[in-house]
Formats: C-alpha cells, sequence, structure tokens
C-alpha cells in the first residue's frame, strides 16, 4: 500500500487504516493509483504543520487561567486550564533564581526542595532565567527579605508568571515538533503513523500541564535511534528520559527482550552502558551541589500514599478508610505496587519471548509503561503523555488509538471538577463519578493493552506486518 508514483513511497494512511479510509470517502475516498505527491507538502512537513496547530490550540485551551495568571481557585477547576508552571516558578524559589538544588539554610527555609528529578529541575531553571532576562532582569534584593507569599503577590511577578508559562510552551511546541519528526522517521515507510500524536487530544489538552514533554521527546528519540540499530545512542536517550522521569528506563526492558531473542547481546550491554552513563552525568550536578536536595525526588514518590487517579485511591474511598490501615500504608502499596509490576514485566518478557516474530520496541515499550501506570499511586492527567509515542507506534489504527484516548479525556475532565467539588452529590457522600471516569480510564488502557498484546502474539494482525505477512501468503500462492 505505498504510495506509486515516484519517491511516495509510503504507506497511505487512507488505504491502509479502516477509520480513515472510511472518513475519506467525504474528501473523495482513498488515495488512487495514480494520485501524485504535492511537491512541498511532503508528509513530514504536513506533520510538523499539525503539530504545531495542536500545540497552538493547546495554548489557547490555556487562555482562561493565563489572562488572570492562575489566580481564580475555581477557574483552573471549571475551564480545566490548570497548570503547576505558575505555581511552582514562585513555589520552588524560580522567581528569585535559586538553583533547585542549593543547600543554602536561608533558600530552603523559604522554599521547598523541587521534588521532579534532574532533568525537569534543569530545564525549569534554565527557563525561569529567560523568564528574567525577557522580563528586564529584575533587582531581587527587595525578593529576598520579603515573605514567599508578599513576592507571589506582586504585580511584577505576575508577569514573570506568565512569561515563565510562554517561555515553557514555546520549548514544548519545539520538543513536540521534534517528537513528531522521530516518530515519522522510526519507519520511513509509515511516516503518517506519527499523525495520531501530532493530533492527538490528550497531547493539546496535558502538554502544558507539567514538564513530561522533556522526557517524551527522549523516549521518541529512543525509539528512532533503535530502528536505525544504534545501540549506544538508544542507551543515551534512555539515560537522559530516565533522569527526566523514571519511566524511559523500562524502555531497557523491552530492549532486553529483543536482544535475547535474537541472542545479540552486544546491542543490550551499548544500550545500558549509555544509559548508566548519561543518567550519572545529567544527575552529577545535582548530586555534588546539594546530596540531600538531590533525594527529594525518591524520598518524595516513596513517602506518598494513594493520590489522586489510582485504583489505590478509587478502593480507599470506595471502602471508606484512611491511609492508616495497613493495606494503605505507603510502605504496603510500594511492596505490592512493585511486585504486580514485577509480574507484569514477567508477563511481557514471556510474551515477547514466545511471540512467533520478533516484537517491535514501542509495543514492549508500551505494554511495560502502561503495567507500571495502572498500579502506580497516582495517576496525574499529563502521564497520557508518558504512553503516547508509544502507543501510536504499537498500535497504529485510530479506531483503538481513539478509544483509549476517550477514556483519558473523560478522566481529564473529571479530575479537575473533582478537585472543584463539582462532583459530591447534593445530598452529600462520595464522588462516584470521579471513581467511575478512573475505573473507564483504566479499562481504556487495558482495551489498549490488549490489542498490542494480541498482536504480538498473533503478528498477522499487527498493522506494521501486515504488508509483509500479505505479500509472503501471496508468494507461497504463486510458488504452489
Amino acid at each position: 500500500m505505498a504510495g506509486p508514483v515516484g519517491d511516495r513511497d509510503w504507506v497511505d494512511p487512507t488505504v491502509d487504516d479502516p477509520l480513515v479510509a472510511s472518513l475519506s470517502e467525504g474528501v473523495g475516498g482513498p488515495v488512487g493509483s495514480r494520485a501524485a505527491g504535492h511537491p512541498w507538502w511532503t508528509p513530514i512537513r504536513v506533520l510538523l504543520a499539525l503539530t504545531a496547530v495542536c500545540m497552538a490550540l493547546g495554548m489557547v485551551q490555556k487562555g482562561n487561567c493565563y489572562e488572570d495568571t492562575w489566580q481564580n481557585g475555581q477557574a483552573r477547576y471549571t475551564h480545566m486550564c490548570y497548570s503547576d508552571l505558575p505555581y511552582l516558578y514562585t513555589g520552588r524559589g524560580f522567581a528569585e533564581l535559586n538553583w533547585p538544588y542549593s543547600d543554602d539554610a536561608q533558600v530552603r527555609d523559604r522554599f521547598e526542595v523541587m521534588e521532579y528529578p534532574v532533568g525537569i529541575s534543569y530545564w525549569a531553571w534554565g527557563t525561569a532565567w529567560v523568564t528574567h532576562w525577557l522580563n528586564g532582569s529584575p533587582d531581587l534584593e527587595s525578593r529576598y527579605g520579603a515573605s514567599t507569599d508578599d513576592v507571589g503577590a506582586r504585580p511584577d511577578v505576575h508577569r514573570e508568571m506568565r512569561i515563565f508559562v510562554i517561555v515553557n510552551a514555546l520549548g514544548f511546541a519545539v520538543l513536540a515538533l521534534l517528537c513528531t519528526w522521530l516518530l515519522a522517521g522510526v519507519n520511513p515507510r509509515r511516516p503518517w503513523d506519527a499523525a495520531a500524536f501530532a493530533l492527538s487530544p490528550a497531547l493539546l489538552l496535558t502538554g502544558l500541564v507539567n514538564w513530561d514533554l522533556l522526557a517524551v521527546v527522549f523516549v521518541a528519540g529512543a525509539l528512532w535511534a533503535w530502528s536505525r540499530d544504534r545501540p549506544l545512542l538508544t542507551g543515551i536517550l534512555i539515560g537522559l528520559g530516565t533522569a527526566t522521569k523514571l519511566y524511559p528506563l523500562f524502555l531497557l526492558g523491552g530492549v532486553l527482550v529483543i536482544c535475547l531473542r535474537q541472542r545479540r547481546y552486544r546491542p543490550f550491554g551499548l544500550a545500558a552502558l549509555g544509559a548508566a552513563g548519561a543518567w550519572l552525568v545529567a544527575n552529577l550536578p545535582a548530586l555534588l551541589s546539594g546530596p540531600s536536595e538531590w533525594k527529594v525526588f525518591w524520598t518524595f514518590n516513596s513517602d506518598r500514599g494513594a493520590d489522586l487517579g489510582s485504583i489505590w485511591l478509587v478502593v480507599q474511598q470506595a471502602l471508606d478508610t484512611t491511609p492508616d490501615p495497613f493495606f494503605f500504608d505507603p510502605h504496603t502499596i510500594n511492596v505490592v505496587s512493585w511486585l504486580f509490576f514485577g509480574l507484569w514485566c514477567l508477563g511481557v518478557a514471556a510474551l515477547g519471548l514466545t511471540s512467533p516474530a520478533n516484537p517491535r520496541l514501542a509495543q514492549l515499550g508500551f505494554l511495560i509503561v502502561a503495567g507500571f501506570l495502572l498500579i502506580n499511586k497516582v495517576y496525574s492527567p499529563q502521564y497520557v503523555l508518558w504512553l503516547l509515542p508509544l502507543a501510536v507506534l504499537a498500535r497504529p489504527r485510530w479506531r483503538d488509538l481513539l478509544i483509549w484516548q476517550a477514556g483519558e479525556i473523560l478522566y481529564f475532565a473529571s479530575v479537575w471538577w473533582y478537585l472543584g467539588g463539582y462532583l459530591a452529590p447534593a445530598a452529600g457522600g462520595d464522588a462516584g463519578f470521579y471513581w467511575a471516569a478512573t475505573l473507564i480510564r483504566i479499562a481504556a488502557e487495558l482495551y489498549l493493552v490488549i490489542m498490542v498484546a494480541r498482536d504480538i502474539w498473533d503478528p498477522r494482525r499487527d498493522p506494521v506486518r501486515e504488508m509483509s505477512y500479505a505479500t509472503t501468503t501471496r508468494s507461497k500462492a504463486v510458488a504452489v
């Protein structure tokens, strides 16, 4: 199903994807055998343009909160335009350009330590410097003697908060464009698979909630590097991603399964070495300047209990318990979660090692990360971005991707309404709709997990492989 004209050697989605083919009937139907490509609008350029539109709409979606600098405590929930960025700008000392891992006693008395991995902290600190430069490099002396509440209420700081969000939003847009380019290049014959990333409703709604796109670009880069048979670069990108968010580390599990199947151990060694080295180099500035502050990310996540979006919180609230009982103690949740995740990884490994054909890294990576999120203690709305680049390559079918993202969008709306207090029944009681939305999100994720696992077990159902299987079948028929 590749384009037949000149350099149009790619799979066309109007021929390959049943949903896209059906929708194309309204504009003339699927591409024909005599279709000619546009001399300038190549698939990559179209995909980049679509990504730019998606990110621009994401910025518009946050417009209501931007206008009042996220000071309206209810509008951020009613308009679903919440973002961590403006609050952490003042709450973690970026308004005073404090190094995130400073061990200065006065700084630590005034501000909490940044609770994210170093990659996010470095980016936030760097964009804070850009913000101050764009705002005329204001004098910070007057802020040092004021309370943090007073500093956060100043009009000039509000202006900086808005600039900070804009700087980050533009940076995220560049990262999203890079993600699209990388994903389109994983399989040169299927560049249009990246359109599901470029036009993702999840990307539009959650791209500006936090800094998760930083990790997403490293995951996309690792998939691209692995497709180019560059294991060391794959490992380096995984290591940098792990220094930004923990989950890119799980891609090494997929690399291990593929290497075990192919009995190629050197590529895994190179990938593991590159990941460890890159992670260490990225962490050294923080570790050397403030080892206690560097540890906060690890202790913060270890000590937290059942939180928003998790199956743990649904069960805890449904049973009307407090965090005190043994089963909902943070330590117990940690043990059970990691035990479940370990068993899940063994299942993914067994599936990958016994499948009829070599699984793809995107498929294995998606299954592993999905298992982690299913049992994690918290599911923030932007965590859908962790799965997005993996999902669009693991199961490049619009129907299945939209079913999954419909569950995510329902959860996205419900979590803000829940936090705003709008889902509580009039007569009092629990917010059952929020529980239902969380369970629907989990069910939608499990649906896509099943589809990807089925593709691995039966490669003839895999959209990426079905052409080669069809060609092989026809060749055998001719030979007979």
